[in-house]
C-alpha cells in the first residue's frame, strides 16, 4: 500500500497572540521549524499550548512536528506512536477550525503517515480518508499548493496498485475510488505552478511520470527538484526518494 506524505503540509495561518510572551514563543517555534528542528519546535509549541489551550493553529503545528519526528524513531511501534499523536492533534484542531483548509490537510498528512503502521483494511479506510479530506481542503481554497500536491500523490500511487492488488482491495476491502495517473500529473503540475520554488512539487511530478512510464519527465523533474534548496524537513525525504528513483532510470 503506498506510503502517504509526512508532515510537510502544513503552512502558517493568521494566528491572535494573547501577549508578547506568546507571539515570541510562536516566533522561536517557527524558526526552529525552518531550521529542521522539529523536536525543539515541539517543546515551543507546547509551551505556547499552555497560554492558549484552545489555539487551533498552535494544535495544527503539533501535529506538524509529531509527523516531522515519525522518520527519526528506531522502531514500528513507537513510529506509530508519534504518527497517532499527530494524528489526535490534527483532529483537535480540525474540531476547532473545520473549514481552514491547512486543518483538513493535515488529517490527510496524518493518516497517511499512520496507514504505513496499520494492518490492510485499516490501510484502505485511511486511503479513502486520504482523498476525501484532500479534496475538502481543495474546495476550501483551490489554489492550495500543498492540496494539489497530496491529492496527486494519492491519484499516481494508487493507479499504480495494479489489477490484482485492486481485485482483492475491493473483494475483502470494499475497493478504493478510481485513480489516474493522468490526474496525478495534473494536480502535481498545478502544485508546481502555484509553487516553483517548492522542491517537494517537481519531485513528486517526477515520481509520478516514473510511475507513469515517462522516463524522460521524470528524470527532466526529477533533476529539477534536487536544484531547488530544501526549505523543510520533508524537502529532504524527498530528495533522499529522488536520488533513488534517478538511480533507478
Amino acid at each position: 500500500m503506498p506510503r502517504f506524505f509526512p508532515a510537510l503540509l502544513f503552512a502558517c495561518s493568521a494566528c491572535v497572540f494573547a501577549n508578547g510572551e506568546d507571539a515570541d514563543l510562536l516566533t522561536r517555534a517557527a524558526a526552529a521549524e525552518q531550521a529542521m528542528e522539529p523536536r525543539r519546535a515541539l517543546e515551543l509549541y507546547y509551551d505556547a499550548l499552555r497560554e492558549q489551550p484552545e489555539s487551533a493553529f498552535i494544535l495544527q503545528k503539533i501535529a506538524r512536528q509529531y509527523s516531522d519526528l515519525v522518520e527519526e524513531q528506531t522502531g514500528a511501534e513507537e513510529k506509530k506512536r508519534y504518527a497517532q499523536t499527530a494524528l489526535d492533534y490534527a483532529l483537535r484542531a480540525v474540531a476547532l477550525e473545520p473549514d481552514n483548509p491547512v486543518n483538513v490537510l493535515s488529517l490527510a498528512v496524518c493518516h497517511g503517515r499512520l496507514a504505513v503502521y496499520s494492518d490492510t483494511r485499516t490501510k484502505v479506510q485511511y486511503s479513502r480518508l486520504i482523498k476525501e479530506e484532500a479534496e475538502r481542503a481543495l474546495a476550501l481554497d483551490p489554489d492550495y499548493a500543498w492540496a494539489h500536491h497530496v491529492l496527486g500523490r494519492w491519484h499516481y500511487e494508487v493507479a499504480g496498485l495494479g489489477r490484482t492488488a485492486r481485485f482483492f482491495v475491493r473483494l475483502f476491502y470494499g475497493g478504493l475510488p478510481d485513480a489516474s495517473y493522468a490526474e496525478g500529473i495534473r494536480h502535481l503540475e498545478r502544485a508546481v505552478a502555484l509553487e516553483p520554488d517548492a522542491p517537494a512539487h517537481r519531485l513528486e511530478l517526477g515520481f509520478a511520470h516514473k510511475a507513469a512510464g515517462n522516463p524522460a519527465a521524470a528524470r527532466r523533474n526529477l533533476e529539477q527538484g534536487l536544484a531547488l534548496p530544501a526549505r523543510e524537513k520533508f524537502d529532504l525525504q524527498a530528495q533522499a526518494r529522488a536520488r533513488a528513483a534517478l538511480a533507478e532510470l
